[in-house]
Formats: C-alpha cells, sequence, structure tokens
C-alpha cells in the first residue's frame, strides 16, 4: 500500500555516475516517487539530458566540493520552504557507494541514507547492508525499499520513457540522413573494463562490415570521446554524432533490432523495450545483465563469439522481427 503525505515531501537524490547505472535506477526512483516524495535528482551532465522526458528536476553535479556544497545546500533551502519537517526527516538518498557523496550530503546538513562501506556510514543518517551478489538494478531498489521500509520484488521491465518531441527529432535526424525504417543501432563502444579485462567484443568493426556488406542499413551514435573512433573503425555504417541521450533513446525505440557491447546505451536499449541483442565478454551477466524482456545475451567468455556466428544470429532475428 503506497501512503502519501498531504504536503509535499522533497527528496535529494545523488545518482550514479554512468549512464547504464542511471538507467538501473529508474524503477528505484519511480517507486520513492510513487511514494509521495518529490525528487530532485543530482548527476552528471548527461544526466538532464537522459532523465528528460521522465519530468524530474535534474541538476547537474558541480566538480569542485565547495561548488556541489552550495548546490545541495540551495536544493535543501529550497526543499525547507516547500516542507517544515524537512529537515526532521531522512531527506536524501545516496545511490552511489563513494565516500564523497556521503561528504557532500553531510557538509550539507543533509540527512542522507545509502549504503553502508568505505568508511562513510558515520556520514549517513542511516546506513543499509548491502548485499553484493544481486543485480544492480535490484540493489538500487533494495535502497529504496530499505528507505521507505517496505519489501517487495522490482519490475520485470524498465520501460524508460520517451517523449513525443524526442520521438520527432529522432524522426528527424533519420530522414535528414536517409535512414529507413527497419535500420539496425549497434552500440560497439564499452569504455570500461572488468577485473582489468576489457569488455569490447573484439570482432565488432568486421561485424559491422560484414552485416552492412549483407544489405542491412546500420547506424552508429558515437558519444563524444567515440566520434574519431566512429569513422575509423566503422566507415560503412551510417552515423549520427553529437546526439543526446534523450534522442538516443528515441533511435534505440526505433531500431529493427540493436546489437551491443556491455554498455550504457545496452541498457538504454534494453530499457526502452528494444529488441537487444547483447554480446558480453567478461561481464558478470547475474549482476549486470541488461534488464527486460526483449534481452538476448551471447557469451561464452573466456572466448568471444566469431563476428559470422553473431552475424547468422542477427539475419535470423531479423528474418523473424516485423519489417
Amino acid at each position: 500500500m503506497i501512503v502519501k503525505a498531504n504536503g509535499p515531501r522533497p527528496l535529494i537524490v545523488r545518482l550514479r555516475n554512468f549512464v547504464g547505472d542511471a538507467v538501473l535506477g529508474l524503477p528505484a526512483l519511480r517507486l520513492l516517487e510513487r511514494h509521495g516524495y518529490q525528487l530532485q535528482l543530482v548527476g552528471k551532465g548527461w544526466a538532464p539530458d537522459l532523465f528528460a522526458a521522465e519530468g524530474w528536476p535534474v541538476h547537474v553535479r558541480p566538480k569542485k566540493l565547495g561548488d556541489r556544497i552550495k548546490q545541495l545546500r540551495r536544493l535543501r533551502a529550497e526543499a525547507r520552504r516547500l516542507d517544515p519537517d524537512f529537515d526532521r526527516r531522512s531527506n536524501a538518498v545516496v545511490f552511489p557507494g563513494a565516500i564523497s557523496a556521503a561528504l557532500d550530503m553531510r557538509l550539507a546538513g543533509l540527512r542522507a541514507e545509502g549504503y553502508a562501506g568505505d568508511g562513510r556510514s558515520w556520514l549517513l543518517a542511516r546506513s543499509h547492508a548491502i548485499y553484493m551478489q544481486v543485480h544492480t538494478l535490484r540493489s538500487y531498489w533494495d535502497l529504496s525499499c530499505a528507505f521507505l521500509g517496505i519489501s517487495e520484488p522490482p519490475p520485470a521491465s524498465i520501460d524508460f520513457k520517451v517523449s513525443a518531441a524526442q520521438f520527432a527529432q529522432a524522426d528527424a535526424l533519420l530522414q535528414q540522413h536517409g535512414v529507413r525504417p527497419g535500420f539496425v543501432l549497434v552500440c560497439p563502444f564499452a569504455n570500461d573494463t572488468i577485473e582489468l579485462v576489457d569488455k569490447t567484443w573484439p570482432h565488432f568493426p568486421a561485424f559491422v562490415e560484414r552485416l552492412v556488406a549483407s544489405g542491412q542499413q546500420v547506424l552508429i551514435c558515437p558519444g563524444p570521446n567515440e566520434v574519431e573512433g566512429g569513422r575509423r573503425m566503422y566507415p560503412t555504417a551510417l552515423r549520427l554524432e553529437g546526439v543526446g541521450l534523450g534522442v538516443y533513446n528515441a533511435l534505440l525505440a526505433r531500431a529493427r533490432l540493436v546489437v551491443s557491447n556491455d554498455t550504457g546505451p545496452a541498457h538504454m536499449a534494453a530499457a526502452v523495450g528494444a529488441p537487444l541483442l547483447s554480446v558480453i565478454g567478461p561481464t558478470p551477466l547475474a549482476l549486470w545483465a541488461p534488464w527486460g524482456p526483449n534481452v538476448e545475451i551471447m557469451q561464452r567468455y573466456p572466448e568471444w563469439f566469431t563476428a559470422d556466428e553473431v552475424l547468422a544470429r542477427v539475419l535470423q532475428r531479423l528474418a523473424s522481427a516485423p519489417a
């Protein structure tokens, strides 16, 4: 049962620093909202665009400590004007596990809750034990449940919202570049490692070349640090550069199939309900698999699937998919 307060209950939430984590935290945010909290999110520079269709205020976290404290104190002052009890209750949630995230809240005078660890429990109004062997989405969901004092299972799908304006911008881009319906969107970049092992499928360039040669329109949307690599490694693909994350969500939702590494856009694709084939290497699936009913994983680590094996599966998927 959801019990909402009579008046507004502002809640300041610090988001994680990676796109995939932020996407996986979305159900936990909605749970807090359903229980009557008015969310004020604080995150990286891409966060306002990513969450634009959700309607929550999203504040870009400054780099300097002093500026971060000023920002949080301003948010606290605004919240106190709305809710006289703001300072007498837990009033912030910290999704990151780093000590700096809890320290920012404490120095701003906020009563934050988050997971224990990193020696930061004394900085929190209440800390919660973390269970490491659960899916990351479940970890954020459980933290929100602990904050609310409830217990319920997470949803089977994330159902990331995409606005009409985002779809309109995506459709205009597709038309401008001559992209026909039925395109394949590939997400070949993965800027991270698992236990020092690269998460990037090494055969992605060969796969894209062969997929284009098969007659498919292949689209990539390189991020700001991936433009040069996209041009050099994927010259035969249609490249949309400088696409914001909100419009990227719309492009993913329009794709006939998305093929990805273990990367943030893979979680975005799963969250908007796009049909997703993710080629994954060292990533523990129980912790980090994309979340949703339209997800297919190809993993046989420590080996990798070949370009031809993935191509065969993609063409099989496309042959059975709606046009």
